[in-house]
């Protein structure tokens, strides 16, 4: 069995986005409770969260930007954007979302556990430098990745993102930055309207962003074959020192915005090929924060399968793995045969 963290505060239930909004604290309820549940209490350590400082935001947002979100403190609820709500404590509730995620790196870099997921909310990777987006105000996944570079002497950090929307936010953090190694999988057409195969970064870091645009429908076999045959022999040649990773569980075969066919089975298997990938390029060191997910079951049920396979509870996403597969996705192989095309000048991927 691993050590396991998990980042998890009741005060993150403080940012109200209203009664029908999508990303309500009811998600983090839902989740809690599995936590809590006699299968699952007392199996996992508990990392608190803290307030991230103004220094720390700044190395992604802008200043006018975080005074723009720091102005909304104490103040009436209002929108940020037509999808992003600010009520009095949001801004509060976004430093502390960072700021769990920083404590979760730092106990995982210092050995005090071997892996962890941040069951933290507001989500991040659509938040840019200069703006809020898609129900995210600070980016917490981007500042991750900052602060392990500029507190951890990490020379090169892996984002992983599997959220059903790009990652916009994390994508334009970092696309002149070949530190970073970002590779999204995410349904296309779809907002936020980025990640198209040839966005692959700019001057040297030409190659260090990774596309796949997906059609609805894909299967656990499918991501498990893009991230087998693309992420991984990529992922291998830039040898991160870190792997960090925004699980958005709206790939979820119910869930209410999205297309997709993945099951909690699908999540552990694609958590079981990131932890062998960590376990090969950086000894284990990986770090999962909670993106999208909106059916609230499966939102439960899947994020209790991501749990289970990192501590090696109970190790479903392996045996998926190992089943035999079924007929490819003839989709799947034009895409996979599309993005290799154009990562091909940039790694060896055959």
């Amino acid at each position: 069995m691993k050590t396991t963290g998990i980042v998890r505060d009741d005060r993150y239930m403080n940012h109200d986005t209203g009664a029908y909004h999508v990303e309500s604290a009811k998600r983090l309820e839902v989740i809690y409770e599995m936590v809590d549940a006699n299968d699952m209490k007392d199996k996992f350590k508990l990392i608190p969260a803290r307030f991230a400082t103004k220094e720390e935001i700044l190395w992604i947002h802008e200043p006018h930007y975080y005074e723009r979100i720091e102005s909304t403190k104490g103040k009436p609820a209002r929108r940020l954007d037509f999808d992003t709500v600010a009520s009095p404590e949001s801004f509060d509730v976004a430093l502390l979302a960072v700021g769990g995620l920083l404590n979760l790196v730092d106990s995982v870099t210092e050995g005090k556990i071997d892996n962890g997921f941040a069951l933290i909310r507001p989500p991040g990777h659509h938040a840019e430098r200069d703006r809020s987006a898609g129900f995210c105000i600070f980016n917490n996944i981007a500042i991750a990745a900052e602060y392990l570079k500029k507190r951890k002497d990490m020379k090169k950090v892996l984002i992983v993102d599997w959220d059903l929307h790009h990652g916009n936010g994390t994508q334009h953090s970092f696309f002149d930055d070949n530190s970073i190694l970002y590779f999204s999988t995410h349904q296309s057409p779809f907002y936020p309207g980025t990640g198209n195969i040839k966005e692959i970064g700019y001057d040297e870091a030409k190659g260090f962003t990774v596309n796949v645009p997906l059609s609805p429908g894909c299967s656990n076999e499918d991501f498990f074959r893009i991230y087998e045959e693309i992420l991984v022999p990529i992922a291998k040649q830039f040898s991160p020192d870190f792997i960090l990773v925004s699980a958005g569980f709206d790939i979820y075969y119910q869930d209410p915005l999205g297309g997709m066919q993945v099951t909690e089975e699908g999540f552990a298997g694609l958590t079981r090929i990131l932890m062998d990938l960590a376990n090969e390029v950086c000894n284990g060191k990986l770090a999962i924060t909670l993106e999208g997910g909106y059916n609230l079951e499966g939102l439960k049920s899947s994020v209790k399968a991501v749990l289970n396979e990192l501590a090696e509870i109970d190790v479903k996403g392996k045996k998926e793995l190992e089943k035999k597969r079924g007929n490819k996705n003839r989709f799947v192989d034009d895409i996979i045969k599309r993005v290799k095309d154009v990562q091909k000048e940039f790694w060896s991927i055959n």
